[in-house]
């Protein structure tokens, strides 16, 4: 029995070092570029808190139409998102749709009263490239490409390497927390790479598999598919963006006609009157195609964290209800779910939360240089080693 254990502990080694030697490289970059983006929010508003703020007065703020409409005669671009507030101080923020290279133009942001230029976020552009390589490693195609399935992957080895390792290291005295959680600092060369590559990785542990299992929400479609299945309630189906656009005229054979312009006001208009002041900002986004269906996003005054929302789904042309996701109404499961992002981050734990995970994103780069020291050290411990040619003998 002895010997099965050790031959089960010799394979799990194995896998164990050539998934960390595999993958070392690809999780440092990974886990750190999630690190940075631990704090953007409040980063983000630091840097631009000149331009996120106006002074209230007793004019009437400008429906979001009215601010598109004079953005357009300066053709800045075209507006995909509104961000608007309930405070009258909070300024309106303005997001673009793709050019046709594909590139996503700066947002703005602008005085809800006069549609005055503010300014574009600072940082915006940095943390938009570092996301970009935490999720895709800038592999072109973003969430379309091979990228998110290559972070996946990774995402699975560090999951097996998680395993592995506390089965690894697994005492016969397992209860010695002065074992498990004390490194010694006193040794040198491998006993402290070991002493650091496995005690730190056990305070880790927890993170690393909150981070691995919800990460893997963003790279494979069955991973959420039964995600989904197993947190949501079966009747419960998603909503669809984009319904059938409603025929009003019959068109002529091999001619297409002509998608309508859309715009934000009887969206907004008939979330204002539903919502009235129960919440604090709400992000409106038009469809992506040639639908009418508007989405609007919603967070309540008393929201904390920017997955606890109530998602609506407006058609644009007739003022409808389409959809409506209120957080109030979701079992746990389905609160999971919707926090995955924040879990993900740590967030869900407040600050204190951020940082831990944040500490722990940044000591990935810690394993990969310690378990290769420790590779290389165990390469040269098997080497044979050679007696001094003034000790060999003819014959050898």
């Amino acid at each position: 029995m002895r010997e099965r254990g050790r031959a089960i502990k010799a394979v799990l080694f194995q896998v164990h070092s050539i998934a960390g030697l595999v993958l070392a490289l690809l999780l440092a970059v990974i886990a750190l570029t999630g690190a940075v983006m631990s704090f953007e929010d409040e980063i983000v508003d630091h840097l631009n808190a000149d331009i996120m703020r106006v002074a209230s007065r007793p004019a009437p703020m400008l429906m979001p139409d009215e601010v598109v409409a004079r953005l357009k005669a300066a053709e800045i671009g075209q507006v995909s998102a509104v961000t608007l507030s309930s405070d009258p101080s909070a300024a309106v923020r303005l997001r673009f749709a793709r050019d046709e290279q594909g590139a996503r133009p700066s947002s703005l942001y602008v005085d809800p009263y006069d549609a005055r230029v503010l300014g574009t976020p600072r940082g915006e552009e940095f943390f938009a490239t570092v996301r970009k390589l935490h999720r895709w490693l800038l592999i072109p195609g973003d969430a379309k490409g091979w990228g998110r399935q290559i972070t996946g992957v990774a995402a699975l080895g560090l999951i097996v390497m998680l395993v592995s390792g506390l089965v690894l290291r697994w005492p016969r005295r397992a209860s010695s927390a002065k074992m498990w959680l004390k490194p010694n600092l006193g040794l040198g060369g491998r006993g402290l790479h070991r002493s650091l590559h496995v005690v730190i990785g056990t305070w880790v542990l927890p993170v690393y598999l909150v981070m691995t299992l919800t990460g893997l929400w963003y790279s494979f479609d069955w991973y959420k598919d039964g995600v989904v299945w197993l947190l949501s309630r079966p009747q419960v189906a998603p909503a669809k963006m984009q319904p059938k656009i409603p025929t009003k005229a019959p068109r002529a054979a091999g001619r297409a006609e002509p998608a309508q312009p859309i715009g934000f006001d009887r969206a907004w208009s008939n979330f204002l009157h539903d919502e009235g002041g129960r919440f604090s900002r709400a992000l409106l986004t038009l469809p992506a195609g040639a639908g009418t269906v508007i989405r609007i996003r919603s967070w309540g005054k008393d929201s904390t964290l920017d997955t606890t929302r109530d998602e609506f789904r407006v058609d644009a042309v007739t003022g409808q209800l389409v959809s409506a996701e209120r957080y109030a109404d979701k079992t746990f499961g389905e609160e999971i779910i919707a926090n995955l992002l924040d879990i993900h981050r740590g967030a869900i734990l407040g600050w204190p939360g951020k940082l831990a995970f944040m500490i722990a994103a940044a000591l990935m780069p810690l394993f990969a240089v310690t378990g290769i020291l420790l590779y290389l050290s165990r390469r040269r411990l098997r080497r044979p080693s050679q007696p001094p040619l003034g000790r060999l003998v003819p014959g050898e």
